[in-house]
């Protein structure tokens, strides 16, 4: 057997045209146009990629987009200073902090004073709670993503057993939330592993669904995949000039049912659902 590729370049794509139709609308209805400010401190190079791509997505959607280059000598007094000055804006609707910051920064510190209204990134303490609560003001980017390629895949998740390999507070821990809660790709019996957990392989081996977000170079074996298992790959690792995920793509292509490739898997839904973010943010606010 070999593995259906989810193509998540191919949904997001649909996806964006979807938003972009909506952002239209809006801002014909509203005269506003959702605007996300980007804040880039430091010179990392692929956090510099990533806030192009974001930058790009905006434009083709309609939706306004600054980006503001701090050097990483910034202080953290100083983009406490930056975010205010964009909280305190109306002509801003998102504000996106770019993790990694430079180590003279804590980014907790940085990422609650981001305003609630405005934190698309759904990583303040208030929109955590709301998302816990199952009652969301915004998803988390990539989580959400990956409910969005279960969505669209017709993948059955109601009933199903969700394994997570991974407990950030970016993907790990919203995702098992999201996944418990009721509705849409949800109602599924949730197991999230990390790097304590015993007997791994033999929690891995009864997912369903296995999910892995873990940061680590080709990580999940076919031999840890239970034949059929839908296979979501959240992971990006730079290995030599090659760019691959968590799970070993072409072991575990032979075992699961579907699987998400690297790059073209869960990356472009990230982008995605930060533009549907904006446009809910500019609603909230408008």
């Amino acid at each position: 057997m070999t593995a259906r590729i989810i193509d998540g370049k191919a949904i997001a794509d649909k996806l964006r045209g979807e938003i972009a139709a909506r952002v239209a609308e809006f801002r014909a209805q509203t005269r506003i146009i959702p605007h996300l400010t980007a804040v880039l401190t430091g010179d990392d190079p692929a956090s510099a990629v990533y806030v192009r791509n974001k930058h790009l997505a905006c434009e083709k959607a309609g939706i306004g987009s600054t980006v503001v280059r701090l050097s990483a000598e910034t202080s953290q007094t100083e983009l406490l200073a930056t975010v205010e000055r964009f909280n305190r804006d109306p002509a801003v609707h998102g504000i996106l902090v770019q993790l990694p910051l430079p180590k003279q920064i804590n980014p907790q510190v940085i990422l609650d004073a981001v305003t609630p209204l405005k934190d698309v990134d759904c990583f303040h303490p208030e929109n955590v709670g709301r998302l816990v609560q199952g009652r969301p003001r915004f998803l988390p980017c990539t989580p959400s993503g990956v409910q969005q390629l279960l969505i669209h895949e017709k993948v059955p998740v109601a009933g199903s057993h969700v394994v997570i390999i991974g407990r950030s507070e970016i993907v790990g821990k919203p995702l098992a939330s999201m996944f418990m809660q009721k509705g849409m790709a949800a109602d599924a019996t949730v197991t999230v592993c990390h790097s304590r957990t015993r007997d791994l392989v033999s929690i891995t081996k009864t997912a369903d669904i296995l999910v892995a977000a873990i940061g680590v170079a080709e990580f999940v074996k076919a031999e840890m995949v239970k034949p059929g298992a839908v296979v979501i790959d959240v992971g990006i690792n730079r290995v030599g000039e090659k760019l691959v995920g968590d799970v070993d793509f072409a072991g575990v292509s032979q075992v699961a049912s579907a699987i998400t490739p690297v790059p073209r898997g869960v990356g472009p839904m990230t982008i995605t659902m930060l533009l549907e973010n904006t446009l809910t943010a500019a609603r909230l606010q408008g």
